[in-house]
């Protein structure tokens, strides 16, 4: 593939994503936004006053302090309802996602967690009941029109858009929630969510006779955990200005611990420890921002989950088989394996490893069949997934799909003794049993 089709990572990307995977980043955005606009509404509402006092417009004035000592009630009810009625929400969704994580997998959490509408409906929930207090201290005793120094009138209405826009995020979030509940709905997020890394995986030429022999190697020092993501536009420019390459050890959604190995350089020295800071992250659990093959390892979950004999109910898993059947499709030309991450000047400067063709058709389809037993249903959309497959893919990429195919039929044999039940279970059909 040409150097065309190569795509330079972004430098903030990882903190973009690390942002969204945080439940506080929005509120506190809105915190800010609340303050500015109740700033601007309390200079405008001064304006206002002063202005209609230098026209000696008193009745229009005195008109303006009744509209807003009504409004008033308003507010005050607002304000004390308002962390109320967040509880009760919130409460109520907490538990549909527990219901959610325990009938799918714990990792839809993450869906929930990332969801834009959850962090904008918890944003303007929180500023509409911190402008609420805000306004009701904008209010004052005088009632004189020639005395009186500040009427929130832009406040109150502030706080009325406010409201509505509750309203209706709260339509909005309620639909979202139900939809979180349900397995189609879950299994396209997970589906586009890895349609999305595989977008902006980088593609180019493969760059083996570039990197030299190795020199050294980086231990990590860091915590414990997951390696989520690597800062590949930090550690491309590092290896950049040390004139060397390096390669990542360990793979996106490995275990890492203290002291085990985790780059290599290659024609050089090391790199500065500074200029290595931030460069990768290490979490509890993995995300879908580099790892591709995160997107099957939950599809097979809940696919798993549903074909246990405590849930039994292989139609989840047939839907589950239909998304892994089409991410499968959509890279099976695409190159895979290890990632060559060049600079400005085409040098090859990271090198990642990445699993492979055979590796993605192994986590896609291997821990399903092993939990065939029983109903044929899941058995017929597998064999029709791999027949599709080897239709689709190239002639070097069809031997893994052909040793499933014939693990498949060995399990049915074994599993099933009856050789019409056998030849019904193993016919190939897209709705397992239409």
């Amino acid at each position: 593939m040409s150097d065309r089709g190569y795509r330079r990572p972004r430098p903030l990307s990882p903190l973009r994503e690390h942002l969204r995977d945080t439940f506080w980043f929005a509120p506190t955005m809105g915190f800010v936004c609340v303050f500015v606009l109740w700033f601007v509404a309390t200079e405008l509402d001064d304006a206002i006053v002063r202005l209609l006092q230098r026209e000696e417009a008193y009745d229009e004035l005195g008109d303006l302090i009744g509209f807003s000592q009504d409004t008033k009630t308003v507010v005050t009810t607002v304000s004390s309802a308002m962390m109320t009625f967040i509880g009760v929400v919130f409460s109520i969704s907490l538990v549909a996602v527990q219901m959610a994580s325990g009938q799918l997998t714990p990792r839809v959490v993450r869906i929930f967690v990332r969801s834009r509408i959850s962090k904008l409906t918890m944003t303007v929930f929180l500023a509409t009941f911190l402008v609420s207090l805000l306004v009701l201290s904008s209010y004052e005793s005088e009632t004189d029109p020639r005395r009186v120094v500040s009427v929130p009138l832009v406040q109150s209405l502030l706080i009325l858009v406010l409201v509505g826009m509750s309203l209706l995020l709260f339509v909005v979030y309620v639909s979202a929630t139900l939809r979180l509940m349900q397995v189609g709905p879950v299994v396209d997020r997970i589906a586009r969510d890895s349609f999305r890394v595989l977008g902006r995986m980088p593609r180019g030429p493969r760059g083996d006779d570039e990197v030299g022999p190795e020199t050294a190697r980086v231990v990590y020092e860091g915590r414990a955990g997951v390696l989520r993501d690597v800062n590949t536009a930090r550690l491309v420019r590092a290896a950049r200005r040390q004139g060397v390459a390096l390669r990542v050890i360990p793979r996106i959604g490995d275990f890492v611990v203290p002291g085990t190995p985790m780059l290599a350089v290659h024609g050089g020295a090391v790199p500065p420890r500074l200029r290595l800071r931030y460069a990768v992250s290490v979490s509890v659990e993995r995300t879908l921002h580099q790892d591709l093959a995160f997107g099957l390892r939950q599809l097979a979950d809940i696919a798993l989950r549903a074909l246990s004999t405590s849930v039994n109910d292989p139609t989840t898993a047939v839907q589950c088989l239909d998304r892994i059947v089409q991410f499968l499709a959509a890279v099976a030309h695409l190159p895979l394996g290890t990632v060559y991450h060049r600079d400005r000047a085409g040098r090859v400067r990271l090198v990642q490893d990445g699993p492979g063709w055979d590796d993605l058709v192994d986590l896609a389809f291997e821990e399903i069949r092993w939990c065939l037993a029983g109903g044929p249903q899941v058995s017929r959309r597998l064999m029709a997934g791999l027949d599709d497959l080897l239709l689709i893919v190239p002639e070097d990429r069809r031997k893994s799909l052909a040793r499933h195919r014939e693990l498949l039929v060995q399990t049915m044999e074994r599993g099933v003794p009856v050789a019409a039940d056998r030849a019904f279970a193993l016919l190939p059909d897209r709705q397992g049993i239409g």
